[in-house]
């Protein structure tokens, strides 16, 4: 992102529907493209509404026609945002945020675009066509097609004041996470820690080494080590270290984290909950939970909350002997009868007990999930349930960091159908935490009658590679990447033609994660795991080409349900706490979000957070990414998905043929279907029947 701008007519964000050359995008080349789109789209909107047609061809492909243009160049710029951040970005996003924001909301308050969708003669659509238009028309619904005057221009600017915070919120949170770091010189602040945490602590300090060239060159043996707060580092070192009071020094930043001086969120989300309340009631409803809901499986709050609640009380059971024993354990272990486990200590003691119950640790098992191989692994499964071939591309398609890779995918008949970016490691300098799927381009019949090709952004922040040695993955960062893959798959499988509803796009936001948390299943397959007669497992050593010793998975396997009601109710916590804040609470008054955050935690955790805790303000989930008001839909889309793979379970695992067989039921369903049909008529149609809480329950140890 260093190239100097082109002209305008040659920018690479002008190149709509082709795979984005990010070798020659630069930020200065963000605004005149963006607005040279917006000047296009506003000309052909004008003349889209004086000449709608109530047909296909005449509304709904003629806006997809108009729109794309805009969508794909912004699409990519909010890609770069999150992978590639700098400050020449986010004020060349800044600059157009507002206009892209008003731009598409054009489209959801056009009257004239309404009445004609609201006129298509449905008899001459066929079904993936008329569920598009029924759910075009409900968003244009909550995109206040209805309103007049000044509700009409309050909405919309609540809309571009929305987006603009919610991009605050995230740069704020990026700063803070970057912000922070403390440097270790004592080798006793290090005590506990494993070889691969010490070097990559190590790793984090020579590259502040590096810009100074001050003091001896940082090792792992000798320091000095950096602690910061990414999730690949502060993750575990809460997990090993001995000091109690460096545990307690990070897992405070951590949950104050963004919530003081320059930034601090805590304004930002005060100020999203109350526009979200107002744009709700302007909306007619109650609230933006009932807005959110609306587009979703569970369509109203109170069938998410007696999901959450079906499974809570399990689960708070279970947590709550969870922590009696873990107590236990600790203070047997410690010496000290009196020990009092803090927030602090559950990471490091559950790590202790767990190593003590299974016998292994995370750092024994790095060694066998180097990430080249898992990457074999994981398309060696896509290729036994769904038919399909993955090879390396590298080279063909530029790319945005030098660590990104690129893959094409191949069907039964050789053919290439897809592709993907995986941007594997963290780099908290510029890209934001967590793991995400997105969209570069969508499958497409195009007028010529060729099918466009779908490409898929795979984004995670595992721990990168340290000396000679590849990226060594925690078997967590293992099912990280099988649930992106997921994602991935439905959208890159999908032979649904209609852009509108191919792939992930309208398909309703709780049944999203169902191929998602599906893969993650397969992380406790045997033949995934440790192979099959010709075929190797993923779980081999990175120099010996050993295979992880059976007995070994047979432990990760029996462990899969340790903590698992500490690990659920956690999950309820966030979701009811999400809830709650976009239905009940309202924003403005005596109380606050934190003090509704504390009020679920009473019933819904079993240790009460700090009382300094503000872990809502990088809380990015529901503050600047889809799941405000769906946060639920993890255990919503859980449920289908433990359902899903217990199917594959009765058939028998070791059964190839009929492994096979159901994975390719699982793709001409679940994959193919993508946002075409309605998702519960999608899960019917793979499993036969509605779904059941049943192998949720069995697959958590909960029942």
């Amino acid at each position: 992102m260093t190239t100097p701008a082109p002209l305008v007519s040659d920018s690479p964000l002008l190149a709509t529907g082709s795979i984005p050359a990010f070798d020659r995008i630069a930020p200065e080349q963000v605004e005149p493209a963006i607005r040279t789109l917006l000047a296009a789209f506003h000309a052909g909107f004008d003349r889209l509404e004086a000449t709608v047609q109530p047909t296909w061809d005449g509304s709904i492909a003629a806006v997809t026609s108009l729109a794309e243009p805009l969508a794909w160049a912004w699409g990519v710029v909010n890609h770069l945002m999150g992978v590639r951040n700098s400050p020449a970005l986010r004020n060349a996003h800044q600059a157009v945020q507002g206009d892209v924001v008003s731009a598409f909301l054009r489209l959801g308050q056009s009257r004239a675009l309404y009445e004609a969708y609201r006129q298509i003669d449905g008899s001459q659509l066929d079904a993936v066509q008329q569920r598009v238009v029924r759910l075009s028309l409900i968003e244009m619904e909550l995109s206040g097609v209805a309103l007049q005057g000044a509700a009409k221009e309050r909405f919309t600017a609540i809309e571009q004041e929305l987006a603009e915070l919610a991009t605050r919120y995230e740069n704020q949170l990026i700063d803070a996470t970057k912000a922070w770091s403390l440097t270790l010189t004592d080798p006793a602040e290090v005590d506990g820690l494993p070889p691969t945490l010490r070097a990559a602590l190590a790793s984090r300090a020579k590259a502040v080494w590096q810009e100074t060239k001050a003091g001896a060159e940082p090792t792992p043996e000798s320091g000095p080590w950096r602690l910061t707060l990414d999730f690949p580092i502060a993750g575990p070192f809460l997990e090993h270290s001995r000091r109690r009071d460096l545990r307690e020094c990070l897992y405070r930043a951590m949950v104050t984290k963004a919530s003081t001086g320059a930034f601090d969120n805590g304004p930002v989300l005060e100020r999203i909950l109350l526009l979200r309340q107002e744009r709700a009631e302007l909306l007619g409803k109650r609230s933006h939970a009932e807005v959110s809901l609306a587009t979703k499986m569970a369509r109203e709050v109170a069938a998410a909350e007696r999901l959450l609640a079906e499974l809570k009380g399990p689960a708070k059971a279970k947590a709550d002997a969870e922590l009696a024993e873990l107590r236990a354990f600790a203070r047997q272990r410690s010496g000290d009868p009196d020990l009092d486990l803090a927030l602090w200590d559950i990471g490091f003691w559950a790590e202790r007990l767990r190593e003590d119950r299974y016998a292994y640790t995370d750092e024994e098992l790095r060694p066998y999930f180097a990430l080249p191989q898992v990457l074999d692994g994981l398309f060696a499964t896509a290729k036994r349930l769904f038919g399909v071939t993955i090879r390396a591309a590298d080279g063909t398609a530029p790319v945005w960091h030098a660590d990104v890779r690129f893959f094409r995918i191949a069907d039964r008949d050789g053919q290439d159908i897809a592709a993907f970016y995986l941007d594997p490691y963290v780099r908290p300098a510029d890209k934001r935490g967590g793991a995400w799927m997105d969209s570069a381009l969508d499958r497409k019949r195009l007028d010529h009658g060729s099918v466009r090709q779908p490409v898929a952004y795979l984004v995670c922040n595992q721990s990168p590679p340290v000396g000679d040695a590849p990226s060594l993955m925690t078997f967590r960062e293992v099912e990280t990447l099988f649930h992106e893959f997921g994602h991935g798959l439905q959208h890159l499988l999908t032979r649904v033609e209609h852009v509108e509803a191919a792939g992930i796009r309208n398909v309703e936001w709780d049944a999203v994660e169902l191929p998602s948390q599906f893969m993650e299943n397969w992380c406790f397959d045997p033949a995934t795991m440790l192979g099959t007669p010709g075929q190797p497992g993923l779980a081999r050593h990175w120099r010996t080409g050993e295979a992880l010793p059976k007995a070994t998975f047979d432990r990760i396997v029996a462990a899969r349900t340790y903590r698992a009601g500490s690990m659920t109710l956690r999950q309820i916590y966030f979701a009811q706490t999400d809830l709650e804040l976009h239905h009940r609470y309202r924003a403005g008054g005596a109380v606050t979000a934190g003090d509704v955050q504390r009020a679920v935690a009473r019933t819904s955790t079993v240790l009460p957070p700090l009382p300094e805790d503000r872990s809502l303000c990088g809380f990015s989930h529901i503050f600047a990414g889809g799941y405000a008001a769906g946060y639920y839909s993890y255990k919503w889309a859980e449920v289908l998905s433990a359902d899903a793979f217990a199917a594959f379970e009765e058939a028998g695992l070791d059964n190839a043929v009929q492994v096979a067989a159901i994975g390719q039921r699982f793709r001409d369903t679940v994959l193919a279907l993508g946002g075409g049909t309605d998702p519960a008529t999608v899960f019917r149609t793979f499993r036969g029947r509605d779904p059941s809480t049943a192998a949720l329950i069995r697959h958590t140890g909960l029942g």
